[in-house]
């Protein structure tokens, strides 16, 4: 495999990136030329302890020493840019390989899943469990994407001519590339963010979840028609509904995203309705499809006649048409129609279902003046004195809330607002189109209760709330409070009347992201195992339905890396009706930004949830011994963080060294980068991503391992190594958990870094980073029996190794900036330029590196 990687990748690589040579453009020759001889001096200086300035000035010095600051400036800046298209280029090719090194029909797939299921006599248990069982990915607005959209589409083309080897091609699209700008001018709205998603799902994810479920049912002899789980595979939304820390989403907004979704799977269905209608032209059949190709026609474009205002009076008129088949053609062509039918059921008039998402904060500052309006200040102090009971059942009291106009803040009026969008999705889109209200920040049952009783006064109508809550739990102590937490609320008889009404399930959502920020690296992932174990526990004493969202970034450091192996190590502890969890940014585009990568990843999750059910095994399940093992590590690992987390010059680090600040400047997405206003920098106010971002720009990924050298190491003086690589052997959880925080290893690079070592201010902080990365990266091998990071995963680590020896030079160049920013003591524009351009590059060539 390893070889079949050099041919098709790194070979081709080196052949197409030749190309660039011959561009028409001003100065490439020479920027293309001297780009090689940067990338020596760099691997050559910092094999010899040089710093990125002495490695840029000697370069200078050996090849311009005639031309000035401001024009040596020009040649970096453009040699950012020539790497920003090689890394595009090596994108493209990769992707066109992705079937060589990726077995489409091999373990983790459902075809091999259904042929073992078969040989061992559990089809039947298999269809079952299918039936009652759904993969939902949400695709979130959050910014890990630095690509606007039209160079995705120059990738998507690079990637066919790549296929084709067409030669022709691929120069013309490497000439396009290279006159088109890798940046935004603006930040995008929240709209236009949604806009860009809708590509890959009218482009990736409707075809692919068709095709998926159209082969899975067949493989099993299912009739598509009889197959009563279309939520199978589901896809969620959050551009336009998550207004958690992003003031620009607007209920205007949410309503026109609504409208943008269900215009786009009804511009799906005009399509397939036209294939479906040249098929089958037979009497008492065509006449139904010519109406239902005009009623969508008219639902879409406004043209005179019947629209459909539900996708069940679409699915009126083509069940008519399949029983003229049936009754009069004997079922000529049928297989066409249901999968057509199939693909209405799945997608509805709402294509994907809007999540709406607020801070809990936001929340108690909203009900604070609803109760101030209504009651007057008296009232309010009152209120602010009782305990939770107290709060808890005023809040239920309140069976009318005031005038939206009368109140006095307008983002309480925006809220308000918002909810009662709610209204118009459903009506429009279907119930499936937002049926659910997400509590960031999520700490008590009042916190749930605050959000129940505004949208069941907003929305019910005095009438039962088609909604369900999700509280969110994200940091080390919320995560432990969490079921607790679920118990009172399970307990609490309005809250349980209500579930009763939505059949007795309760969504859960566990962020990664901040749980990482919060508690470190082994903290943070098992205290999500932890917590889901037991909130299943009280979820099944209570009879209720318990089901886990994960809001997961692309890397490690974010709960990323090998998501299925995941899945499949959760054991039967904790409860596996569903796999939820967040995708974005680069994980979109490269993991299922092409039909064949989307039906590969999403297959392997389904069949992790599949395979964890039928095929429980000792691997997925851990034993006391080991849960207490792991305890162990946890503790010894969050305390080593939270001592780097609490060093005084931590936060200073991030503002002043770091191109943290920069993030807010890319224009890649419409939310801030930290969630109060206010220019002093609060550790607890980052956002997860450029905070995560920054570590990973700095190639020191300080979230993605920090601790974990440390708790192997303790345990090693205790006598016990010997344990911990037993675990590693036994526990698919322990080996992916330390598999990926290998990823975070591989990517780091602290030589870069080494010139902090001398700061006056910084130089004992970055001691301690290289410390501990030193220490991991020895001890995680120890544990692993490897010699090499990734040892095990050939691929990735050819591909990693690839990306940053592309990437170096960029690396280099921003050090060099931050370097002598650093030594100046004051800013300069030229130098905050080549940063902000040099984090482009980095953060791409990385894929999931924010």
């Amino acid at each position: 495999m390893a070889n079949i990687y050099e041919t098709e990748v790194a070979k081709r690589f080196t052949i197409y990136n030749s190309l660039f040579l011959d561009l028409p453009f001003d100065q490439i020759y020479r920027t293309g030329t001297l780009l090689p001889i940067l990338s020596e001096a760099c691997q050559d200086g910092f094999k010899k302890n040089k710093t990125p300035k002495e490695i840029i000035r000697q370069f200078f010095e050996e090849l311009m020493a005639d031309k000035s600051e401001e024009e040596r400036h020009d040649l970096l800046f453009k040699m950012v840019q020539y790497i920003e298209r090689q890394v595009v280029l090596f994108d493209s090719i990769e992707d066109a390989s992705f079937e060589k090194f990726n077995d489409i029909k091999g373990k983790g797939t459902m075809t091999a899943l259904i042929a073992r299921a078969e040989n061992d006599h559990k089809k039947d248990e298999l269809i079952q469990k299918l039936k009652n069982f759904s993969v939902r990915l949400t695709l979130t607005a959050h910014p890990t994407q630095f690509y606007p959209g039209n160079v995705l589409a120059i990738i998507t083309d690079l990637e066919q001519a790549i296929r084709k080897n067409d030669l022709g091609d691929v120069d013309l699209l490497l000439r396009q590339l290279g006159k088109t700008a890798f940046i935004n001018k603006e930040k995008p709205s929240p709209y236009e963010e949604a806009v860009s998603l809708t590509w890959f799902l009218e482009y990736v994810f409707y075809p692919s979840i068709s095709d998926i479920m159209i082969r899975v049912l067949n493989q099993l002899n299912i009739p598509l028609h009889d197959w009563e789980n279309p939520n199978l595979l589901k896809v969620g939304f959050w551009p336009g509904g998550d207004r958690d820390g992003n003031p620009f989403v607007t209920h205007e907004i949410t309503k026109k995203v609504a409208d943008k979704l269900q215009n786009s799977i009804l511009k799906c269905y005009y399509r397939d309705i036209r294939k479906v209608r040249r098929r089958l032209t037979f009497h008492n059949v065509e006449s139904h499809l010519i109406k239902a190709e005009k009623g969508i026609y008219n639902t879409l474009f406004g043209g005179d006649g019947d629209i459909f205002n539900s996708k069940d009076d679409l699915l009126d008129v083509l069940y008519e048409a399949r029983k003229g088949i049936i009754e009069e053609h004997g079922g000529l062509s049928l297989e066409l129609l249901d999968e057509f039918i199939l693909k209405v059921r799945v997608f509805g008039f709402h294509f994907a279902s809007m999540d709406v998402r607020q801070d809990s904060r936001k929340h108690d500052a909203l009900w604070d003046e609803i109760l101030e309006k209504s009651e007057g200040k008296a009232a309010l102090e009152t209120y602010h004195k009782g305990d939770e009971e107290a709060k808890i059942e005023k809040i239920l009291s309140i069976d009318k809330l005031p005038e939206i106009s009368s109140l006095e803040e307008p983002f309480h009026r925006e809220m308000l607002e918002s909810v009662k969008s709610i209204n118009y999705i459903q009506k429009n889109n279907g119930p499936m189109g937002c049926h659910r209200y997400i509590i960031s920040n999520n700490q008590s049952v009042l916190h749930v209760l605050e959000v129940y009783q505004m949208n069941k006064l907003l929305l019910a109508d005095g009438g039962d709330l088609s909604l369900d809550i999700v509280p969110l739990f994200e940091t080390i102590d919320d995560l432990a409070a969490a079921h607790g937490v679920m118990t009172k609320l399970y307990n609490n008889k309005v809250y349980r009347d209500h579930l009763r009404k939505r059949g007795n399930k309760q969504s859960i959502m566990l962020g990664f992201s901040d749980g990482t920020k919060d508690g470190g690296y082994i903290r943070a992932n098992w205290s999500i195992l932890r917590a889901k174990e037991e909130l299943t526990k009280v979820a099944r004493e209570e009879g209720i339905d318990v089901i886990f969202f994960d809001g997961r970034g692309g890397p490690p450091a974010r709960g990323g890396g090998n998501t299925h192996n995941f899945y499949a190590s959760l054991g039967p502890n904790v409860e596996n009706r569903e796999i939820q969890i967040t995708i974005q940014g680069q994980t979109i585009s490269a993991n299922y930004g092409k039909p064949v990568s989307c039906s590969y990843n999403l297959e392997q999750l389904l069949s992790a949830g599949m395979e964890s059910h039928l095929y429980p095994s000792s691997e997925n399940s851990l034993t006391e011994k080991q849960k207490s093992l792991i305890d162990e590590m946890a503790d010894i690992s969050y305390n080593a963080y939270k001592e780097l987390k609490n060093h005084k010059q931590f936060v200073p680090y991030l503002e002043k060294v770091t191109p943290l600040k920069f993030f807010g400047m890319t224009n890649i997405g419409s939310r801030p980068v930290k969630r109060s206003k206010g220019g002093s920098m609060k550790f607890e106010d980052l956002r997860a991503i450029p905070f995560v971002g920054a570590w990973a720009q700095m190639k020191q990924n300080i979230p993605g391992f920090f601790g974990v050298g440390k708790a192997i190491e303790e345990l090693e003086k205790q006598g016990r190594l010997g344990e911990v690589q037993q675990l590693y052997k036994d526990s698919l959880f322990f080996r992916s958990l330390l598999g990926n925080s290998m990823q975070s290893l591989a990517k780091s690079f602290y030589p870069a870094t080494a010139y902090l070592k001398d700061d006056p201010q910084f130089g004992g902080f970055w001691d301690l980073m290289h410390s501990e990365y030193q220490r991991s990266y020895e001890k995680v091998l120890a544990v692993a029996g490897m010699t090499d990071l990734l040892e095990d995963s050939p691929l990735s680590n050819q591909s990693i190794a690839i990306r940053e020896r592309i990437v170096l030079p960029l690396i280099t160049i921003q050090q060099y900036a931050i370097q002598t920013i650093l030594d100046k003591g004051k800013e300069d524009t030229a130098l905050q330029k080549l940063i902000l351009r040099t984090m482009f590059g980095i953060i791409n060539a990385a894929r999931n590196a924010a």
